[in-house]
């Protein structure tokens, strides 16, 4: 049986968007599609947005589950400002946010028929 959850992202300013997760049981990959517009062109760790400020996903994962104890059911996604440079800068912010930037938008991962 196919697990679905969508999450909806919104934030104060143009960046909006709507990613959906499918896993087709516990223990297969998650496939998570969707856009997310009002990007600027650049890396956001795994999406990057193209010139028309939309990024597109069409990504699968093998670690995500949308069940079990590891679920990312309820758990929120987020969009930053810059790209990530996963706690390898040379000061705090580095190790706290990976120098992230600020939040642009965000949503949480809910069930979806």
């Amino acid at each position: 049986m196919a697990l679905k959850a969508v999450c909806v992202l919104k934030g104060t300013g143009e960046v909006t968007g709507t990613v959906f997760f499918e896993q087709e049981g516990d223990g297969a990959p998650v496939k998570l599609t969707g856009e997310i517009a009002g990007l600027t062109p650049g890396d956001l760790g795994n999406v990057t947005a193209a010139a028309d400020s939309v990024a597109k996903i069409n990504i699968q994962d093998e670690i995500l589950s949308l069940a079990g104890p590891h679920s990312i059911i309820g758990r929120t996604m987020v969009i930053h400002e810059k790209a990530d440079d996963l706690g390898k800068g040379d000061n705090e912010e580095s190790r706290k946010t990976g120098n992230a930037g600020s939040r642009l938008a965000c949503g949480v991962i809910g069930i979806a028929q």
